[in-house]
Formats: C-alpha cells, structure tokens, sequence
C-alpha cells in the first residue's frame, strides 16, 4: 500500500461517518488514523480497528499535479468494481473490498509493506525480476481474457467521458498540442483507442500500483477502469518499464528484460482477438505514451534532466513517423537510444 505519510488524532468527518455507516467502527469511535503519501488523485487513510488496520480511499475533484487537472469523483466507483471483478477472475490481483458509499469513498483491506514492497520501489533498487514481471502480464491478461466480449461487463464500466478525461485528453490530446507536426498521429492513436471496446481495462497498470506479494502481483488505483482496449493497458506498463532506463541506468538491462517477459507472457495470453492486431495496436500507441511522459500533463516525475527528456523525445518522434507492429521493434529502438 502506499507509504505512510503523517499521523492525524481525528479523521474528517465525512470519513468518520462513512466508517460508522459502514459498521466498521463504533458509534462513539475516533479510531487512530494516519494519511498515506503517494498518489495525486486521492486521499488516502491507515484506519487503526480492533480487528486490524483497514485502508479507506476518497476521490479527489482536482489532482495534485502542476497543470489544472479536473476529474469526476465518481471514478472510484469504477475502481471498486474492477478490484471485485478482477479479484472474482484472478484471486488476490486486488485489495479485498470491505465496503463503500456512493461518494466516492471505499474501504479495502491494508496490506503491510514489509511484505507488499510497491514494485517501482523495487525498479528503482535494481531489482529486476522477470519472473515476476512475467506474473504481471499473465494476471493482466487472464483478467482482459475472462471479460473480453461481455456486454455486462460492459455496462458496468461504460467509462468512456471519465476515460478522455483521465487518460486520452492529459497523455495523447495534451502532448499532440505541443507538438503540431505529430498532432494527426497523436489524435489517430487517441480516436483509435476510445473507439475500440474489447476488454476490462485497469488503465493505470504502473509499476507505483503493482505490489510484490507473496502470491504474486497486486494491482491497485484503478480509478481510470473503462470498457475499452486492452492494448492500453500492456502498452501503459511497458511504457514505464522503458522509462525507468533512464531513472536507474545501471539496471537497463534488467528493465529491458522485464519489459520482454511481460509482453511475451502477455500476448501468449491473447484469445479474443488475433496476437498480431492486439500487437500492433500496442506498439504504435507505446511512443505515443513515450512522449506524453515528458510533454504531456502528467510527466513522470524522476526524468529531471533536459539531456533524458530529449532522448524520450528523439525515439518516440521517429516511432510516431514510422510506426511499428511489433513490441520487440519499439523496444529495440529504445535500447539503442539508451545504450549510446
């Protein structure tokens, strides 16, 4: 879970109410409550039970991030529906889900760190496990497989408003703005993308949301869940295991393993849809997401430097010219740009 951040005596009290309706303290109750840090989308509580430590989430209106950033609250509703769907198909890839409003608040399960390490924590050590970057891509999609063509499903997560919103408008929309000559292409992939509905998307699958667990990947922050293309998915963790090249050098190679395991095991779990057209929908939206990390609304937070900026940017402009078919491809562009 996310790392704790500073004690509090009280919680707000549309928090202590949602807890008491819940059933999950008594009446008279103040349980001892401590504010995560991580995430820019939500607030985030430890919540000291009798029972043990519980995790309450609420949805914030704006994110904390340095452009204007607005979004529905209602996202976590998405959220706590795709950690039960998900959960019901691959047992343990969620938080177990205790209980819920209407408000955007949700109560889960804690899950200590000391035995749940967050896995970009992990990236950043030099920690390369294709072992388990490999269980990531298998669990992601054994969840894409099992609701693939589901129209309740469907209907559950018709997100397609809170998607643009959180996804397509910030990453694509944003980042073709400031590049004009790349503006076509990068519009294409946005349309492309929110015109295809085949699977249950997390929309967030980054390794700030996976856990180490001792059964395996834990995914959380699925606040972005939408009906749409499960190529974004796959396309968005790759995406950060390219980029951590730059963060932790000396762990490249490593990373670039991951990145092979997770997409081999992946696609060998592809049965919807032909392998090759999921494929291909993949790698042309990869540089596509490449870019939009340093010049879109949300960069990630550790490329500091103009110098590492400039090499994201050098690769996926002549990926988004040239477009590839195969993850193999864009990954080999990438690790001759960051083994020069």
């Amino acid at each position: 879970m996310p790392q704790v951040g500073s004690a509090s005596d009280s919680l707000p009290d549309a928090v202590l109410a949602f807890l008491r309706a819940a059933g999950l303290v008594a009446p008279q109750a103040r349980p001892r409550a401590t504010a995560l840090a991580g995430g820019v989308s939500s607030d985030i509580w430890r919540i000291e039970l009798p029972s043990g430590p519980v995790c309450v989430k609420r949805a914030l209106a704006r994110l904390r991030v340095a452009q204007l950033w607005e979004v529905p609250i209602e996202r976590n509703l998405y959220e706590r529906r795709w950690m039960e769907t998900a959960s019901a198909i691959v047992p343990g890839i969620a938080p177990r889900v205790l209980a819920h409003d209407d408000g955007g608040m949700f109560a889960m399960e804690y899950l200590e760190p000391a035995n749940h390490p967050v896995w970009k924590a992990e990236l950043h050590a030099g920690r390369c496990d294709p072992q388990f970057a490999s269980q990531v891509g298998t669990r992601l999609a054994r969840v894409h497989a099992a609701t693939a063509g589901n129209a309740s499903v469907a209907a559950q997560f018709a997100t397609d408003a809170s998607f643009h919103a959180i996804r397509l408008e910030p990453y694509l929309l944003a980042t073709a703005a400031r590049h004009a000559d790349l503006a076509a292409s990068l519009n294409a992939l946005a349309a492309r993308t929110a015109a295809t509905r085949r699977a249950l998307v997390h929309g967030d699958v980054s390794p700030k949301n996976i856990l180490v667990g001792p059964q395996g990947p834990v995914l959380l922050d699925a606040e972005c869940a939408w009906y749409g293309d499960p190529a974004f998915d796959i396309a968005f963790c790759l995406n950060h295991l390219l980029l951590k090249c730059l963060w932790t050098p000396r762990a490249a190679t490593g990373f670039l393993a991951c990145f092979d395991a997770l997409a081999d095991a992946y696609l060998d779990g592809v049965r919807w849809e032909p392998r090759a057209a999921l494929e291909q929908r993949a790698a042309s939206l990869l540089p596509g997401l490449l870019l939009a990390r340093v010049d879109g609304k949300s960069p990630v937070e550790y490329l500091t430097r103009e110098a590492d900026r400039a090499r994201v940017r050098s690769v996926a402009r002549a990926l988004l010219e040239r477009p590839s078919a195969r993850l193999a491809e864009v990954r080999g562009a990438w690790a001759s740009e960051v083994r020069t």
